[in-house]
């Protein structure tokens, strides 16, 4: 039987980036620097706020290549992306991911790409970290919801808390800058959120909350585990004295100091403060989607002009296409009277 070998790194490497082409801009003039790419829809969890437990997932015939995801971000940083993030689902079950990470890795050694970040449960974390570190990875988001490892296995329902915690170690030990996510969630983890905050800045780790979203349909309902964070955030200055920045991400959140620990605290709040008018981001799924707002449902295919060609005109046109259609803002509502999502898809199809 013949075993399959991966694809040698020198055959692997696409072209250099091409020259470079009029740069992305929406029609409320907001110019797009910030892409998120999902590169699979499958976990290794089923977070409850993220995932039906009985998930159908993409035949993985229909997910781009490593090289069309690799040829897909260069066509973008040709248009004025700067930063890149992958996503998934978890991206560190892909078969093979760290071939794109290396791929990807040059982008930052010409200086085209300012940042190269991933977003992971951190349960693949304790074997890729270093390798991650060394292809050119920067920063890393942790999903973490809970410090008690008995309710983090009844919110992810598959996860095991040593694994992630062994995870954000390994990630450490390689100099990787951590930002742990927690979703807030009513009745769920709201009185761990003061020590999510004392133990991560006492690791020097960034905090993020996050507002659930109204995406794809789940057994409880989003009503249920809506937790504002003005709420939250009157509770902690309780406790806590904090002080506004100026630090930025790329991404939505709002970041305050915390006086008392000495560490960032983030805020994502898509719903309780909409932060759309300086959305610089769009989104592109595993199987070639883009989508130009997370909380609308139109979108482009991005697969079949690339397929279509072996240069990277049509896919340009698309790219013109799509962008020329991006909104100014979502949708997002979460109450008794819009219990359906307000999206359909979940966010492990999008990308997080």
């Amino acid at each position: 039987m013949t075993i399959a070998t991966p694809i040698p790194q020198a055959d692997y490497l696409a072209a250099p980036a091409p020259p470079a082409t009029p740069p992305l801009v929406d029609p409320f003039g907001r110019a797009i620097s910030y892409l998120r790419v999902s590169v699979t829809d499958r976990c290794d969890m089923r977070c409850v706020y993220c995932m039906s437990e009985d998930m159908n997932f993409l035949p993985k015939r229909e997910l781009l290549t490593l090289e069309e995801l690799d040829r897909l971000c260069t066509a973008f940083l040709s248009r004025g992306v700067r930063k890149l993030r992958i996503t998934g689902g978890e991206p560190l079950v892909r078969r093979n991911i760290m071939h794109l990470f290396r791929a990807l890795g040059r982008h930052i050694k010409s200086g085209a790409l300012s940042e190269l970040t991933l977003t992971t449960n951190g349960s693949q974390l304790a074997h890729h970290a270093k390798e991650l570190a060394e292809a050119g990875v920067r920063r890393l988001n942790v999903s973490l919801d809970t410090l008690d490892p008995a309710k983090y296995k009844a919110i992810t329902r598959w996860g095991d808390h040593a694994q992630t915690m062994a995870g954000i170690d390994a990630a450490q030990a390689a100099g990787l800058p951590v930002k742990i996510n927690m979703v807030a969630l009513k009745g769920v983890n709201e009185a761990e959120i003061a020590p999510m905050l004392e133990w991560a800045h006492g690791r020097g780790l960034d905090v993020t909350l996050i507002e659930v979203m109204p995406l794809g349909k789940i057994e409880p309902t989003r009503a249920d585990q809506f937790l504002p964070l003005n709420l939250v955030e009157a509770r902690l200055k309780e406790r806590f004295t904090f002080r506004e920045t100026g630090y930025r991400t790329g991404g939505p959140a709002r970041y305050v100091h915390v006086a008392e620990t000495g560490g960032r605290l983030g805020f994502i709040t898509p719903l309780t403060h909409n932060f759309c008018e300086s959305c610089n981001r769009v989104r592109v799924t595993c199987t070639g989607t883009l989508y130009m707002c997370l909380g609308q449902e139109d979108a482009a295919d991005l697969r079949a002009p690339m397929r279509a060609s072996q240069s990277d005109e049509l896919l340009h046109e698309a790219l013109d296409a799509a962008i020329a259609r991006k909104p100014k803002g979502h949708d997002f509502i979460i109450d008794r009277d819009h219990a359906k999502p307000a999206v359909a898809r979940h966010m492990s199809v999008t990308g997080g």
